[in-house]
C-alpha cells in the first residue's frame, strides 16, 4: 500500500504541502494588509491632512500603484532576500528583524528552559500520585491557570510582584535584557503558564498508561527500582504526545510573544510588529507577518514529523 505524501494542488501542479502553505500565507498577508484602514501616507500627513498632500505622499511611496503590481514586486523581492523598505524610516525591513530577533529569541529560550523540566516534573509527580490530594490540587490549578489570558496574567503578576512588592521589574523600560536578566522573569512566567498546564497533563496521562503497560510489569519482575522504571522506561514512552505538543507550543509562542512583549515593553519582534501596525508601515507589517507565517508552517511540519517518528503506525496510507 502506498503512503500518502502530503501535497497541495496549485495551478494544476502538485507541490509539497509546506510550499503550498507558504504561498497561501504570503497571499493572505498581502490581502489582509491591503484591507487595513488608512496607510502610511495618512500617518505622515499629520493630524489635519490635506488631501493633495496625502496624494503626493502616496505617489512618492508608490502606494498609488495597482495592488497586483505591488504584489509581484513584493514577492519578487522576497525571492531575492529583500523584504522591502519601511515607509516611515526608509530602513530595510530586514534591519527591523535583526534588531528585534535577539530579545524575542532570548524570551523564547527562557520560556522553553522553564517549560520543559517543569512540565515533565509535574506530569511525573502527579501520575505517581494519581487520584490523590496532590493530583487533584494540581489538576485544578492547571485548569484555572490555563483559563487566564496571557494579558490578564501579565497585568496581575506585574502589579503584584513589580508594583506592590517591588521584587521584580514590572517592565523592561530602561533595562538591558542581558545585563539585567530579572526583567525576563515575569514575561517568561506568563509565556510558560498555559503550555505548562497542557504539556504536564499530557505527560501525566502518558505516564499513567506507560506504568500500566506489560513492559513495566516485566521490568518490576526483573527487580528494577521504581525510579529507574519511571525515568528510564516509562517516561520515554510517555513523551510522544507531549513532544508533539511542545513543537506546536513553539508555534503558539509567536502569538504569545506579541502580547507579552507589548505588555512588558520588551523591544522584540512583537513590539516591532505592534508599532508598525500603529504607524500603518505596511512593508514592515508584511515582512514580520511573513516571517511569523513561514516559521509557523515549518514548526507545524516539524510537529508532524515528530508525530510520525514516535507513532509510525499512525501514518495515513492509501
Amino acid at each position: 500500500m502506498a503512503r500518502l505524501t502530503p501535497t497541495l494542488s496549485w495551478a494544476g501542479r502538485r507541490m509539497p504541502l509546506g510550499r503550498g502553505q507558504t504561498a497561501a500565507v504570503v497571499l493572505f498577508i498581502f490581502v489582509l494588509t491591503e484591507a487595513l484602514p488608512g496607510d502610511a501616507a495618512v500617518a505622515l500627513a499629520g493630524d489635519q491632512p490635506d488631501p493633495e498632500r496625502i496624494a503626493r505622499i502616496r505617489e512618492a511611496m508608490g502606494l498609488d500603484r495597482p495592488a497586483a503590481e505591488r504584489l509581484v514586486d513584493w514577492v519578487g523581492g522576497m525571492l531575492h532576500g529583500d523584504l522591502g523598505t519601511s515607509l516611515i524610516s526608509g530602513r530595510p525591513v530586514t534591519g527591523y528583524l535583526t534588531a528585534g530577533l535577539g530579545p524575542t529569541l532570548l524570551l523564547a529560550a527562557g520560556t522553553l528552559a522553564l517549560l520543559v523540566p517543569l512540565s515533565v516534573g509535574i506530569g511525573v509527580l502527579t501520575a505517581r500520585r494519581e487520584g490523590g490530594p496532590l493530583d487533584r490540587t494540581v489538576s485544578g490549578l492547571t485548569l484555572a491557570v490555563h483559563a487566564v489570558p496571557e494579558f490578564a496574567l501579565g497585568v496581575l503578576l506585574a502589579t503584584v510582584f513589580g508594583l506592590w512588592l517591588g521584587w521584580l521589574p514590572p517592565t523592561a523600560v530602561g533595562a538591558g535584557l542581558r545585563t539585567e536578566p530579572a526583567v525576563l522573569i515575569l514575561p517568561v512566567l506568563v509565556l510558560a503558564s498555559r503550555p505548562v498546564c497542557t504539556i504536564s497533563r499530557l505527560v501525566r496521562a502518558g505516564m499513567i498508561d506507560a506504568m500500566a503497560s506489560p513492559y513495566v510489569a516485566q521490568a518490576r519482575r526483573y527487580g528494577l527500582s521504581g525510579a529507574r522504571i519511571r525515568w528510564s522506561h516509562a517516561l520515554p514512552n510517555a513523551l510522544a504526545p507531549a513532544t508533539q505538543q511542545l513543537a506546536r507550543t513553539c508555534d503558539w509562542l509567536l502569538s504569545g510573544v506579541i502580547v507579552v512583549e507589548a505588555l512588558f515593553v520588551i523591544p522584540g519582534l512583537g513590539t516591532v510588529l505592534v508599532e508598525a501596525v500603529a504607524a500603518r508601515d505596511v512593508p514592515v507589517v508584511q515582512g514580520m507577518a511573513v516571517v511569523f507565517g513561514v516559521v509557523t508552517v515549518l514548526v507545524n511540519l516539524a510537529a508532524d514529523l515528530v508525530a510520525r517518528r514516535f507513532a509510525p503506525r499512525s501514518e495515513v496510507a492509501a
